[in-house]
């Protein structure tokens, strides 16, 4: 048999000494959170790992690994013949459960017995969940050189991201890890938000790429981003040390902007009224009846503008100029449009201005 033992510390280190990366919890914890590139091959399903807990509380622990154990066997058979058929003799995987138990020591002990160099993680998705929360708290401090967009709703500044990306910068971003435009109208259609957890460890594995000696671009946001909080450190960061860039485009610019980026809305507009329920407490209900109403007529543009002057540019005052302690020595970024040539233009200055600006 060849069976190892790895910390979270020695596993998330180096990934890339695990040929694979197996996660042999249920498909829902899986769903919620897993180690970056892991593969799920869950030894006992949702309703199995349901049933077996059950019977550990109600009846007996022995009856509940009785259970389990004919269960985990005859999965652990179905992966053998699904997955491992064609593994070379120097194929090397780490194996996973929640707390690097029972589950996992099984396949664990199956995958050695077959002749693999296999390795499981000490403490499991726990002890990983350790390192995530710890170096969310450490490694945003590490990034000097952080250059972060500010502007009004609609003033393209995740196109700009964007187009920052393509130019071959540093980019973080936030809203994309977060499946979340930060507004509230900004979920995505059709997709849900990642779990806290999911995201946390999402932010983890994006800061642990960045180069610290290389400008990092990322887009001024608020703690919450929808129902996700940005790590505490990571606001920290931004709010205290990064230099600010203010982006500005007219307002119909900003206008056309946001229809096409909130377009979807023309095929549900009582499902765009129901959102704008949220804002009665702010804005009060006659300003937001006079929104849906427009909305039910089908005259987007004047809500979107009502709702930039009404809502989204006293918001971003009172939030953002008050949060970031650099803004009022921010660098002034005028877009003539956003379309793709300005914002290409634009993404190139910016870029070769963070680069002056970190050889002074």
């Amino acid at each position: 048999m060849s069976l190892r033992s790895v910390t979270a510390a020695e596993a998330t280190a180096d990934t890339a000494c695990f040929d694979q990366v197996i996660d042999v919890r249920s498909p829902a914890e899986f769903a919620e959170d897993h180690l970056p590139g892991a593969v799920n091959w869950p030894v006992l399903d949702n309703d199995e790992r349901r049933q077996v807990g059950t019977l550990y509380k109600q009846v007996s622990p022995l009856q509940a690994r009785k259970v389990g154990a004919a269960i985990v066997a005859r999965r652990i058979a179905e992966h053998l013949d699904a997955f491992v058929a064609d593994k070379p003799r120097e194929w090397q995987p780490l194996v996973y459960c929640w707390r690097g138990g029972q589950r996992s020591g099984t396949l664990a002990w199956f995958l050695g017995q077959v002749g693999f160099r296999t390795a499981q993680l000490q403490g499991g998705y726990k002890a990983f969940r350790a390192v995530v929360r710890d170096e969310l708290d450490t490694l945003p401090a590490r990034l000097p050189q952080l250059h972060v967009l500010f502007g009004r709703t609609g003033s393209g500044k995740t196109r700009l991201l964007h187009a920052l990306a393509a130019q071959g910068a540093q980019t973080l971003d936030l809203e994309g890890l977060a499946g979340h435009r930060g507004s509230v109208l900004g979920a995505w259609p059709g997709t849900a938000q990642p779990s806290q957890k999911r995201f946390d460890t999402l932010c983890w594995q994006a800061l642990r790429g960045l180069d610290p000696q290389r400008p990092v671009f990322v887009e001024g946001e608020s703690r919450k981003i929808g129902a996700l909080r940005v790590p505490e450190a990571l606001i920290r960061q931004l709010r205290e040390h990064g230099h600010c860039i203010h982006v500005e485009l007219d307002e119909a610019a900003r206008v056309q902007l946001l229809l096409q980026d909130y377009g979807h809305f023309a095929a549900d507009a009582e499902g765009f009224c129901r959102l704008l329920d949220g804002l009665v407490e702010l804005r009060g209900r006659d300003v937001v009846k006079a929104w849906q109403a427009q909305a039910r007529n089908g005259r987007w543009a004047e809500v979107f503008g009502a709702l930039m002057r009404q809502h989204y540019d006293p918001l971003y005052e009172r939030s953002y100029r008050s949060g970031y302690q650099r803004l009022a020595q921010a660098t002034q970024l005028r877009l003539g449009d956003a379309g793709a040539s300005s914002l290409q233009a634009a993404a190139r200055h910016l870029l070769g201005t963070a680069v002056d600006r970190a050889t002074m």
